[in-house]
């Protein structure tokens, strides 16, 4: 099964949803794509002051995303992903311009920082977030996860920590028949 991930490295909960699709993508024999989403894009000018560093390497991130997608390099990005998330969200730390630069080497992306200092990939990620954000909007955030067989994405699943395998495969199960009906809309409950 093809499934196409809609990301942010910026935000944790993105991050816990891609651990979790990591996690049964071999059990359910699913092949990922990694896709641009971007909340600076999202949100505009609606950020506070002290998240707008984070969100300006989130923005090369997106760039080098969109450089391997158009390479056709999932795996070089799911590398550079999981190494972004090891130094942000499992490190307690945020996303700096450094961080990125270190992730995309030790993902063995050479010569990055060209792509990384480069706008000109600003349209590529700005037509990605769009195809994501249509998939699954509107009043959606980062992640959208759309698989073959659904003709729309899904903002989510939203998780607050990566459950263990049995019930990652279950939450798996449960999700993708909801994704392939066409009069399925949301499940929503508060974060506690």
């Amino acid at each position: 099964m093809e499934a196409t991930y809609f990301f942010d490295p910026a935000c944790p909960f993105t991050w816990r949803t891609s651990r979790w699709l990591l996690a049964v993508a071999e059990s359910r024999d699913i092949t990922i794509h990694w896709r641009a989403f971007s909340l600076s894009i999202l949100n505009g000018d609606n950020v506070p002051e002290q998240y707008r560093p984070m969100m300006a390497a989130s923005t090369k991130a997106l760039r080098l995303v969109e450089a391997l997608r158009a390479d056709r390099r999932d795996a070089t990005i799911g590398a550079f992903y999981t190494e972004i998330g090891n130094r942000t969200h499992e490190a307690g730390a945020f996303l700096t311009d450094e961080i990125v630069l270190e992730a995309a080497a030790a993902a063995g992306v050479a010569d990055a920082k060209a792509v990384l200092d480069d706008p000109a990939w600003d349209e590529s990620v700005r037509s990605s977030h769009e195809t994501g954000f249509a998939a699954a909007g509107p009043g959606i955030g980062s992640p959208v996860l759309m698989i073959e067989g659904a003709e729309r994405g899904l903002h989510g699943p939203i998780i607050g920590e990566v459950p263990a395998h049995d019930e990652s495969l279950a939450i798996w199960d449960a999700v993708v028949p909801l994704m392939r009906s066409g009069v399925f809309f949301e499940l929503k409950r508060g974060r506690g």
